[in-house]
């Protein structure tokens, strides 16, 4: 996913994203492997009984530069083309992660095995596959940076390398109810671990005050009514990202509004899809990936591809409530959503890219004007749930429904005056907020249990940050405007 250089200013790591007003209202990737466990501590042992930590746990990482974020100037006669191709960056890390976690024995007997038969070929093949992207944007007539020939190479890192929410990532036999597996925590053996939880009632305040409102203020808030996804409406493609490629995201999303969204879908596909919404006339997609609980439970895809094969393993938590709501601009007012828009919310690859895009927000019930995080996982109190809230980019370029990094056609507005950068137009903005009920975990002597996590990339080590949202804008019968006019006269709508 693409970086925008016009978006807010993103604080340093273990500083929390300051929530929104929005928010008061309601191919790279980073490979990790146990070079090898103990002699004492068993592969098959059932996760939530007794464990003794393995003292000479070794991990190693690879790091492979995320080239979607660099490709910011493709024709549109090649960006299916390119769109596959990066997929295959997605799925080659995924190969050699897979490769990497299973090769602990040979990692231990040759210091030269990472190199040699995970990092060597990958580089190769990433080089192959960028080649190809080159040729793609050329014979459509566009440009190519020949400086993105060196994003193929990928290097090898150590455990203190690598950080899990601002604390060292190690090994240990972390459990939170699996297999052991010989990894750095988490069910399938690849997060998260005990430093990615915080006990919010121990975290100091850190929600911003909201901008000052104009005289031009739209004032208004929209809301759409769609559901929990109580009907279990999940795949593991992303249309935006991975056009015709199944299983183009590496875990799985819930999907409310639009019900025929997948790798697939098109435009006209969308407005036949049918919707979850009450609002007959919201067609719109809006999907996120699921939460699990590492209880030591499994669910329906713990044996397929983007579900327990890559990492993502655990019971499913249904959101127990899912707000969308749309709110104006303190600086202006706002035009009405294109049809069509696609919008990506923070950035599935965070562990590797860095916070550049991030824009997660976790939260518990009763803290949220107080407290929001984006590196670490909050423990709730006891009668407390778990929240996590999306504020989507509020500025569209006014021409472009997506972008080639699918990034660029749309900004943040500046976080003090809430203005738009310049040559961007104010549009109604996305907010959403999801509520699970969670048993807290238990986090004791670096150990975390019954931990919960979102989906991600498997390499990405299930962080907090990793967190995002996506959303397709489509709507008929005038509903886009209306949406906008609601907003522009301060009126609260539904």
């Amino acid at each position: 996913m693409g970086r925008n250089t016009r978006k807010r200013r993103t604080p340093p790591a273990a500083k929390a994203i300051a929530v929104s007003a929005a928010l008061a209202l309601g191919g790279g990737g980073l490979l990790w492997a146990n070079f090898h466990a103990s002699a004492h501590e068993s592969e098959h042992r059932t996760w939530g009984g007794s464990q003794t930590k393995a003292a000479t746990a070794q991990v190693v990482t690879v790091s492979c530069p995320d080239v979607g974020q660099k490709l910011t100037n493709v024709p549109n006669a090649a960006r299916q083309g390119v769109a596959t191709e990066l997929a295959a960056l997605d799925r080659q890390i995924t190969e050699a992660y897979a490769r990497l976690a299973s090769t602990r024995d040979a990692q231990a007997k040759d210091p030269g095995f990472v190199r040699n038969a995970i990092v060597g070929p990958l580089g190769e093949k990433r080089a192959a596959t960028i080649d190809r992207i080159r040729i793609g944007i050329q014979r459509a007539g566009g440009s190519f940076d020949d400086a993105l020939r060196q994003l193929a190479s990928c290097t090898a890192r150590s455990a203190d390398q690598t950080t899990a929410g601002g604390a060292q990532q190690n090994g240990g036999g972390q459990q939170n109810g699996g297999q052991q597996g010989g990894g750095i925590g988490g069910q399938a053996g690849n997060g998260p671990v005990a430093a990615d939880f915080v006990d919010i009632t121990k975290v100091a305040p850190n929600v911003q005050g909201r901008p000052r409102r104009t005289g031009n203020a739209s004032t208004g808030t929209f809301t759409t009514r769609c559901g929990v996804n109580a009907n279990k409406n999940h795949n593991t493609d992303n249309v935006i990202v991975a056009p015709g490629v199944t299983n183009g995201a590496h875990h799985l999303h819930d999907y409310v509004g639009n019900q025929k969204v997948d790798a697939f879908s098109g435009n006209q596909t969308f407005l036949q899809g049918g919707t979850s919404c009450r609002n007959r006339d919201d067609l719109s997609s809006y999907y996120w990936p699921v939460v699990r609980v590492q209880d030591g439970t499994r669910d329906f895809d713990q044996n397929a591809d983007g579900g327990g094969k890559e990492g993502n393993a655990g019971r499913i938590l249904t959101p127990v409530q899912a707000d969308i709501t749309y709110v104006g601009s303190p600086a202006a007012k706002v035009v009405a959503m294109p049809r069509f828009l696609r919008i990506i919310t923070g950035d599935a690859k965070t562990t590797t890219n860095g916070l550049a895009n991030a824009n997660a927000h976790w939260s518990c019930t009763g803290f949220e004007n107080k407290v929001q995080l984006t590196e670490r996982y909050p423990i709730c109190p006891q009668g407390s749930k778990v929240v996590r809230s999306f504020a989507f980019q509020s500025c569209w370029d006014g021409q472009n429904t997506d972008s080639a990094n699918h990034r660029a056609h749309v900004a943040f507005a500046d976080p003090a005056s809430g203005v738009c950068p310049n040559g961007f137009k104010a549009i109604p903005q996305l907010t959403m907020r999801l509520v699970y009920a969670v048993t807290p975990p238990v986090v004791r002597n670096g150990q975390v249990r019954n931990a919960y996590a979102v989906d991600g990339f498997p390499e990405q080590l299930h962080k907090p940050a990793t967190d995002h949202d996506d959303f397709i804008s489509v709507t008929r019968n005038g509903l886009a405007g209306k949406i906008a006019d609601c907003l522009n006269r301060g009126r609260n709508c539904a």
